[in-house]
């Protein structure tokens, strides 16, 4: 029966840490971290994201600078705007919360967002840094997941690892992050021949494709490490993630579950890397 691996503990401790540092910090420097956070339109799965990012910062200390734009701002507006907070001293992070309204061009704007306060990881700078293996800021979901199972003392060197799922925000990202721990990586994706039996072979299985319970025990190698990143909203109107727990809890040697699995890890990476940004715009090491 598989443990489950929940992120909810470890990202409170995270954050307290942040906390800690933060209020060591602020006094030095003389202000606190801010993070500006942008949001078009009023979608209610980012209006629920921004709310609960928004909500973090205050509980760790962080400035929290929201910019709430319509739906339908031109993409001028919104480029002035990320300019505007490109020169904000206040600012250390820049978010804006994807996906973006179709008249909009989503890669100009993470394009726009200056490296330095690119705290999604997103910008082709910090990608192509990454991709490198070079010392950078870490995309905050693929990160998180890393930082989970180190917590709970997994080893990845030498292992099969398969990710389902080729995102520029996921499956990419996180590839690189098993490769930098010797892992040996697999990215599966919707053309991939006989996903389940290519899922059997992996040690370390990483779901990350937005089908609910797509994953079940049959891709499932016995003993295997199962992240599930995985939200949906099942037809009850409940989070549910890629995997299906029930069936995989059995067969797995860790699962996450979903909700409280890799959510929470997603959002105290991204105060993390704020704080990275914050101490490396005041020529202070991060912890």
């Amino acid at each position: 029966m598989a443990h489950m691996l929940r992120g909810k503990e470890l990202a409170a401790d995270i954050r307290e840490k942040i906390r800690q540092e933060i209020e060591q910090a602020a006094g030095r420097v003389g202000r606190r971290p801010g993070l500006a956070v942008i949001q078009v339109g009023s979608d209610p799965a980012s209006t629920v994201y921004v709310s609960h990012k928004r909500k973090d910062c205050a509980d760790v200390g962080i400035q929290s600078f929201g910019y709430d734009l319509p739906e339908d701002v031109s993409q001028s507006d919104l480029l002035d705007l990320i300019e505007t907070l490109n020169q904000d001293d206040r600012v250390d992070g820049i978010l804006c919360q994807l996906p973006l309204p179709r008249h909009l061009d989503e890669f100009a704007v993470i394009c726009a967002i200056a490296p330095e306060k690119d705290v999604d990881c997103f910008h082709p700078f910090n990608v192509g840094l990454l991709s490198l293996g070079r010392k950078g800021m870490l995309p905050c979901t693929p990160a998180g997941v890393m930082a989970m199972m180190a917590s709970a003392g997994i080893v990845l060197k030498g292992k099969q690892a398969v990710i389902i799922g080729r995102s520029n925000i996921v499956g990419k990202p996180m590839a690189q992050l098993l490769l930098r721990e010797h892992a040996t990586v697999t990215i599966a994706h919707s053309r991939t021949v006989d996903l389940p039996a290519l899922c059997r072979t992996a040690d370390i299985l990483v779901a990350a494709i937005g089908k609910p319970r797509f994953v079940t025990a049959d891709f499932i190698k016995p003993g295997a490490v199962v992240i599930d990143v995985g939200i949906n909203r099942g037809e009850d109107g409940k989070l549910v993630g890629d995997v299906d727990e029930a069936s995989v809890k059995p067969v797995a040697s860790y699962l996450t579950p979903v909700p409280n699995g890799v959510g929470p890890m997603t959002r105290a990476m991204l105060l993390k890397n704020t704080l990275t940004a914050y101490l490396d715009r005041n020529d202070s090491p991060s912890g």
